[in-house]
């Protein structure tokens, strides 16, 4: 699988934690930063993270900020992103299943690497179930999604 990955300052060792385990589980990583613990804006890497997903060039994306919620708002932002902020195993393998999520969110100031290696484990194992309740459940978001952005059903 092709994972982009991201993060700012505040998220990046973790990140590059992250990038080694993806690694050592033969998954195609594209790194688009932040490079180094230098000060900079988490929504750059939301953005760019959101588009390599949208536009094809990852199946999913992983994303680390502080806490995850300026990340998570940040990436919801683009259409067709589904980016969940998850701190526990459930979350992050069932917004997959239910929600087809596609780009998960962690904050490094919030979750350890043990924990953080483990949701990414269940995130990329994880597959949507298309049952018909989650399936309606999808359309409607893409519905409201459409609404504002003149895409789709209820435009």
């Amino acid at each position: 699988m092709r994972v982009a990955v991201g993060s700012d300052h505040a998220g990046f060792e973790l990140k590059e934690h992250v990038k080694a385990l993806l690694t050592s589980l033969k998954h195609d990583v594209v790194d688009l930063g932040t490079r180094n613990t230098d000060p900079v804006d988490y929504p750059d890497f939301a953005e760019a993270v959101g588009l390599a997903v949208r536009d094809g060039k990852a199946n999913r994306g992983i994303l680390v900020c502080g806490s995850g919620v300026g990340a998570s708002v940040a990436a919801n932002k683009i259409p067709d992103v589904r980016a969940g902020l998850c701190h526990d195993h459930y979350s992050a393998h069932q917004g997959v299943e239910h929600d087809d999520m596609n780009v998960l969110v962690m904050g490094g100031r919030v979750i350890g690497e043990s924990v953080a290696l483990e949701l990414v484990t269940a995130f990329l194992a994880a597959k949507y179930t298309g049952e018909e309740r989650h399936e309606r459940r999808l359309q409607k978001i893409k519905a409201i999604e459409g609404r504002f952005t003149g895409k789709g059903k209820g435009a």
